[in-house]
């Protein structure tokens, strides 16, 4: 499977493409950073990002696409401007069809460190490491961008298998309150009968 990870945000948009083989065995396919000028209107920015989403799309054909959850800081402009640049990036994915999981910080640092704690040095020192890379991917948003790829990679068959069960038990549940409907109808007719 072949994931398109992405650590939004308006200064600096990480982009990672990973792919996941036998296992959990992952290989770089591509790395980068999008940069947008802070003076330039946030209507601009976000349409720079969207750009370079959308060529990463055609060109990397991913099958599915792994991005940041946004879900506290302090500075409320910043959330804003990251979870803007997240909603383009889901977006552009909706369009071709493609599966967005968002993935919060800590659940991608504990499947690529083991710790949901880990600072950027060990997320960007594991994922050279898992990936193979000669050189470590900078800025950090680079290596959260990679990251969320593997991420995904790794605990997407476990959610899916989860949603499965949880579809499968729904059903069962159904039928049985039917069941006991039913019963509870025929002995109510069987009741009224006597």
């Amino acid at each position: 499977m072949r994931v398109l990870g992405v650590d939004p945000g308006l200064t600096r948009c990480g982009l990672g493409v990973v792919d996941g083989g036998v296992g959990r065995t992952v290989r770089c396919v591509a790395v980068d950073v999008v940069r947008t000028p802070v003076d330039a209107t946030l209507a601009n920015r976000l349409l720079k990002i969207s750009d370079a989403v959308e060529e990463w799309l055609d060109r990397y054909r991913p099958e599915a696409v792994a991005v940041e959850r946004v879900f506290s800081q302090h500075n409320v402009r910043t959330v804003m401007g990251t979870a803007q640049a997240g909603g383009v990036v889901a977006l552009s994915a909706a369009r071709r069809g493609l599966p967005v999981v968002f993935h919060t910080p800590s659940e991608m640092k504990a499947a690529v460190t083991g710790s949901g704690r880990a600072d950027k040095a060990q997320v960007t020192d594991m994922v050279t490491r898992l990936l193979g890379l000669a050189e470590a991917p900078s800025p950090a948003d680079a290596a959260d961008a990679l990251g969320l790829a593997i991420c995904h990679l790794w605990r997407e068959p476990m959610r899916a298998r989860l949603a499965e069960a949880e579809a499968r038990a729904a059903e069962l549940a159904k039928k049985h309150r039917a069941r006991l409907a039913a019963a509870a109808k025929a002995a109510k007719a069987k009741g009224a009968a006597r």
